[in-house]
């Protein structure tokens, strides 16, 4: 039996999202900028000889397996290779669910990078991209292993070299769902495009804790769950600024290095905790990454 063990699937932030339209069959055109950060589940693959696909692991009984990206993932890899063999997968998952760091889509990227070289599949990453994106939008960017400026609706992606960083993130006490943000009828649908340049131009020589452009479902989400908006403000009345990650629920502030993160959230986290009715459900602070973990395992 071959296997692959603590095996990582970082979560993402999103630096800034805009919505820049909608196609005809309802998707939404995106501009963000993804950067990985070194939260991370990690997932154990066994090779089964029967052909089966199974799951284990704590923190899944609130995810149906119809509904679970690492399935899809693993069942899609083994019918587009032909590959007979089978997988136990078991999940040690950190990432929280909702909170728009990506954590199941990382997950299923993984299971693809990973099944890929445990089967011998030998797909390239651009074939692994193609069967990452019907999986959902921030799939693709996981397989494609580096810090990218993202168009479209997730399948349009450049590298972009950003300078290190480190992240305070923090999760509010409130579940998002993402089609539920993606619904409502007054999510700004048509912010002006911005070229990658502009972003490559601006972030040259800029100081930690400034963000570029905004993220369009802040305005939704915070209407829908004023919760994340009290902690926000709260974040906010202590002097940084505070950006939502992706259709939320999490939080995030951006500093020079890890040891100022630390200094800042020991500062902050007292005033949050003072106020009873904006509870922290996670806390963490991570340092931005280069590239993926599993950059150097898919042939380019």
């Amino acid at each position: 039996m071959a296997a692959l063990y603590d095996v990582p699937a970082p979560a993402k932030l999103n630096l800034f999202l805009h919505v820049v339209g909608r196609r005809p069959d309802g998707y939404h055109l995106l501009q963000t900028v993804f950067r990985f950060v070194d939260l991370c589940d990690t997932l154990d693959f066994e090779t089964t000889a029967d052909g089966s696909i199974v799951r284990e692991g704590a923190g899944l009984a609130g995810l149906p397996a119809d509904q679970d990206l690492v399935l899809r993932a693993a069942r899609d890899l083994q019918r587009a290779a032909g590959v007979r063999q089978g997988a136990r997968i078991r999940y040690d998952k950190r990432i929280p669910a909702g909170g728009g760091l990506g954590g199941g889509s990382s997950d299923a990227a993984t299971t693809l990078i990973a099944l890929n070289r445990l089967w011998g599949a030998g797909l390239t990453r651009a074939e692994l991209m193609r069967l990452a994106l019907p999986l959902g939008a921030d799939v693709p960017v996981f397989v494609f292993g580096r810090a990218a400026f993202a168009q479209g609706v997730g399948e349009d992606l450049s590298a972009v070299d950003l300078p290190e960083r480190a992240y305070w993130i923090v999760r509010p006490p409130a579940h998002v769902t993402t089609a539920d943000i993606f619904r409502d009828p007054d999510l700004t649908r048509n912010s002006e495009s911005v070229k990658i340049a502009v972003f490559t131009d601006w972030q040259t020589g800029r100081d930690a804790g400034n963000f570029f452009g905004r993220n369009d479902l802040e305005a939704v989400v915070f209407r829908q769950h004023p919760e994340i908006a009290a902690l926000a403000r709260t974040m906010q009345d202590t002097g940084v600024e505070v950006r939502m990650t992706g259709s939320g629920s999490c939080l995030f502030v951006e500093f020079p290095d890890a040891a100022r993160a630390r200094m800042h959230r020991d500062r902050i986290i007292s005033k949050i905790e003072n106020s009873p009715d904006r509870v922290v459900e996670g806390s963490w602070i991570c340092q931005g990454l280069d590239d993926h973990p599993l950059l150097g395992w898919v042939a380019d």
